[in-house]
């Protein structure tokens, strides 16, 4: 199809991100708030940093906890994840690299810094964001898997843009992680009067985030820290920065089930989420 065949999608609002520090963690939620319970099936976005951390400090405040029925796709900007959890998996990923992590039928993990960052300290940056899975997928064996900036395909684009590429194809690339669903994500950046144009098919939901920056996206701003949403009334976005941007991108069908949430565990009813939890103090998510 030609380009000029496309047709734009309408942006039907544009969100703050919510102030939500964790500790000493400076935390933007950008999904759910007040304003967007969920973009179909991409269901929760944790955008931490940008912050400096000292010389010998506590890291990342994430302990072991549990999940059930979904996936965090874990994007780290900057700074490092040492990831360990209750199947045996074990990593430390750090700038520019990406963890995705496939809960499952249930799984414990915890999210510290290194040694080494927790010693030297340094910049840190970090976005996690939730995707769900459909009913027949909920029970699914754990997975983990955490790449490195080196691994993951960057891909100078025409307009200027930068792109990540993490899962999906684009442009006869395709990332390094195969999910359960067929999900595209990235981040790309751009400079300040660069332009970035992509198709993606009407039925697809668009999550669309700035991180740093402003661009404007089909005729709308949107600003750093913005969670923008979109019509299905068509296939393109146009996308040209007004300042230095960095945005994460991803889209994928929605998956229109019932979604009952409880902390950790999202579910599709809830006797599911009582099992889970039932589950949870039996220790059957200890692997």
């Amino acid at each position: 199809m030609r380009a000029d065949a496309l047709t734009a999608r309408t942006v039907q609002d544009v969100f703050p991100a919510i102030r939500d520090d964790i500790a000493d963690l400076h935390t933007w939620r950008a999904l759910p708030t007040e304003h967007v319970w969920m973009v179909d099936p991409f269901l929760f976005l944790n955008h931490h940093g940008r912050q400096v951390y000292p010389r010998n400090n506590r890291g990342l405040p994430f302990g072991p906890h549990p999940h059930r029925g979904f996936e965090t796709v874990t994007f780290i900007l900057e700074g490092d994840i040492a990831h360990r959890d209750s199947g045996g998996h074990e990593s430390v990923i750090g700038a520019g690299g990406v963890q995705w992590m496939t809960a499952g039928s249930g799984l414990i993990h915890s999210e510290t810094s290194s040694d080494v960052f927790k010693k030297n300290g340094g910049p840190m940056e970090i976005l996690q964001l939730w995707v769900n899975l459909p009913a027949r997928l909920k029970m699914t064996q754990p997975a983990y898997r955490g790449v490195q900036q080196e691994d993951l395909p960057q891909i100078a684009e025409a307009g200027g843009a930068q792109v990540h590429l993490v899962s999906g194809e684009w442009n006869g690339h395709r990332g390094p992680f195969t999910p359960l669903l067929d999900i595209v994500s990235m981040w790309f950046t751009l400079s300040a009067g660069q332009q970035f144009s992509l198709s993606i098919a009407s039925q697809r939901a668009v999550f669309f985030y700035v991180i740093h920056g402003s661009v404007v996206v089909n005729g709308r701003t949107v600003d750093a820290r913005h969670l923008a949403t979109f019509a299905d009334d068509g296939d393109q976005l146009h996308i040209s920065a007004s300042a230095d941007a960095v945005i994460l991108l991803c889209h994928a069908e929605p998956l229109d089930e019932p979604v009952v949430s409880h902390g950790p565990f999202v579910m599709n009813t809830h006797d599911e989420i009582r099992q889970a939890i039932a589950d949870y103090q039996a220790g059957k998510f200890d692997g």
